[in-house]
């Protein structure tokens, strides 16, 4: 599409940089530019990455407009209603506009061909599928009417990636174009594998494991309407489509769809906003909803469609809970003999562990003593491999001690169980077993993923060993056995979230077996084996969780009761921290009704990262809109003290 053209002049351009409006540089003689172009320009002492977002014959009053340094790229990346999302979003999660558009659109200056989505290996297009009742019903349901929001809710297995496929088919052959957003890169790559064929010579592909100047090319054939179909994680919800119809966002209920850097948004937010303002449909969809979707469903805000049946010859797993108080090994005596048991029917087994390492913290049994990183307020994970002391959070290592360094006495160890851990112990059990572990540390080379996966469901692999990364969406074939190694990792988190997530995670890791067969089987250990979410979680009680939770969430006033909204102020000067946080209390106290609550200040429960001191502030809220509106000039007002950040976080997923 023709963009408007910029001559001599100014140009307004938005900043990359944390202050927020626009600033005005002269134009580059001869060498008009559109909006939507990406500028280098001077600000301050330093040259920082802008975008054009308008033009001016004259400066602003007062202001002399320095020149731009040099046109980083001339053609557009977006367009006058993108700009219009942009300052929605900016306008939303309290950032500047430059700060929005760098995390909308590529960063690259150059584009590069990305790997081919066909190929001789790519499975073939499905021929008059047919589809089950409740999946009809869906699609029926979905197209009933020209726009709306939709939840597909079904047990894990029951086809609800086929009805999402339908619905994006339905669309395009309408003219119009298709989001597909799913929470993680191993998810989206087996997504890829079932749309090539399929929608050939139509699809994009967007995430993080793409280079920039990958991204860049995929974005260029978006925009020029190449691409009807968007595949990608959570930045994909802003792909410049055009005739935007449908937005499909599987497994609501991950996470991972809230960034957790500046603008800090929440891609169910804006792709809710973009279908709002399109005219198009949504459908989302999880085996278990977020609280917050599970509310909306049951006011009838969410329009919810059920599937309640496995499609390929597969049942629910039958689950039972090993009580690790009474047995201290990573592997139960229980989880063991199973594992044995599946073997030698010759099928798979999975394990899942969400905790990463060889050991979770070294202490001194003499005084106490615990092992913590230097700049976080966390213990130190030892890995063993590695021969290192690691922290999570920051990166921070140091060499294993043998000796505590507050008491010097020997008697010390480690404590807890990570993958490493259950990785060797498995090794060391079964030694002519295919064992493959799958965790950020196993898979840090570029396809190391990919290729566990494929071997996996090939069935060149025993036992799957793993984090997150195998507990949502994935499907294979040959798997008899879950083992949740420890159900508790979460639980006992200072989160209000917390029971959901671990409620989720079982759930979702359980669903991994008997997707073919109906003898899938799933152990979970736990140390706390009557919590509630675990307990209802074994008994496939959704509808008890949900009701407890929601009860619960309803006597605290929180989410879905209220909305929050989370200022984090964060410095390497513990007190500065601390009397900003204190003084912004202070003024939203002053500034916003009295109907809103101020929590806090307080100590985030992570109280150091990375050698800065966190203190948050809530703002708990049941008119969101009036309160946002108040809030934007306190914070506007409020002028931290020098090495004081503040981090705003609307609607947080987690308060650590």
């Amino acid at each position: 599409m023709d963009e408007p053209a910029v001559g001599h002049g100014f140009l307004d351009v938005a900043c990359n940089v944390p202050v927020d409006g626009v600033f005005t540089y002269r134009a580059p003689e001869g060498e008009p530019l559109p909006l939507g172009s990406k500028v280098s320009v001077p600000f301050g002492r330093r040259t920082v990455t802008g975008y054009v977002v308008g033009s001016r014959t004259t400066p602003p009053d007062g202001v002399t407009a320095r020149p731009i340094t040099r046109v980083i790229d001339p053609d557009p990346l977006f367009d006058e209603g993108y700009l219009g999302l942009a300052d929605w979003v900016r306008r939303m999660y309290f950032a500047s506009l430059g700060e929005t558009l760098a995390a909308m659109v590529p960063g690259a200056t150059r584009e590069s061909s990305i790997p081919s989505l066909g190929g001789d290996d790519a499975p073939p297009a499905p021929e008059d599928l047919a589809l089950s009742r409740e999946q009809t019903a869906a699609l029926d349901r979905i197209f009933d009417a020209p726009g709306g929001l939709f939840y597909v809710h079904g047990i894990t297995g029951s086809g609800k990636t086929e009805v999402f496929l339908q619905a994006a088919e339905r669309t395009i052959a309408d003219g119009r174009s298709v989001i597909y957003l799913m929470p993680e890169i191993a998810l989206t790559h087996q997504l890829l594998d079932s749309v090539r064929d399929r929608f050939a010579g139509v699809v994009a592909v967007l995430h993080s494991r793409l280079t920039p100047s990958q991204r860049l090319t995929e974005w260029r054939r978006i925009r020029r309407g190449e691409a009807m179909l968007v595949v990608g994680a959570r930045s994909a919800v802003f792909a410049p489509v055009p005739r935007l119809g449908l937005i499909v966002l599987d497994e609501e209920h991950d996470g991972s769809y809230k960034s957790g850097s500046t603008p800090r948004y929440h891609a169910r937010q804006v792709a809710m906003k973009r279908v709002a303002e399109a005219g198009a449909r949504m459908v989302l969809g999880s085996a278990t909803p977020s609280v917050e979707a599970w509310h909306l469903m049951r006011e009838g805000r969410l329009v919810r469609m059920n599937l309640t049946e496995r499609l390929s010859g597969g049942a629910m797993p039958a689950l039972e809970v090993v009580d690790l108080r009474s047995d201290e090994e990573p592997l139960s005596r229980r989880l063991v003999a199973a594992l044995k048991e599946t073997h030698a029917a010759g099928r798979q087994s999975i394990l899942f562990l969400n905790r990463r390492g060889f050991a979770h913290f070294f202490h001194c049994r003499t005084c106490g003593f615990e092992m913590r990183c230097r700049h976080c307020s966390v213990g130190l994970t030892y890995h063993k491999r590695r021969n290192l002391m690691v922290c999570h959070y920051c990166g921070y290592r140091i060499a294993p001690v043998a000796q505590c360094p507050d008491c010097g006495s020997f008697d010390v160890g480690y404590s807890g169980f990570g993958t490493e851990r259950v990785e060797e112990e498995l090794a060391s059990r079964f030694p002519e077993w295919r064992i493959a572990r799958v965790d950020t540390d196993a898979v840090r080379r570029k396809g190391a993923l990919e290729r566990t996966i494929a071997s996996f469901r090939a069935g060149e692999i025993d036992v799957l060993l793993g984090t997150q990364m195998v507990a949502k969406g994935l499907n294979f074939p040959g798997v008899k056995l879950v083992g949740i190694v420890l159900a508790d990792t979460g639980l006992h988190m200072p989160d209000f979230r917390a029971a959901e997530r671990t409620f989720s995670l079982i759930v979702q890791v359980a669903g991994r077996a008997g997707r073919f067969h109906p003898d899938g089987h799933v152990i979970v250990q736990s140390y706390a084996p009557e919590n509630p979410a675990i307990r209802r979680a074994i008994g496939h009680e959704l509808d008890a969780f949900y009701a407890d939770e929601l009860s619960v969430r309803e006597d605290l006033t929180f989410p879905p009761y209220a909305r929050l909204i989370r200022l984090v102020l964060r410095s390497r000067d513990g007190e500065a921290a601390r009397a900003a946080a204190e003084s912004l209390a202070s003024m939203c106290r002053h500034g916003l009704s009295s109907a809103d609550q101020i929590l806090g200040p307080s100590e985030c429960p992570l109280s150091v990262v990375s050698g800065n001191a966190r203190h948050h502030v809530l703002v708990r809220t049941t008119r969101f809109g009036a309160t946002h509106a108040e809030l934007s000039p306190v914070l506007r007002s409020a002028s931290p003290l020098r090495g004081v950040h503040l981090e705003i976080d609307v609607d947080p997923v987690s308060l650590l």
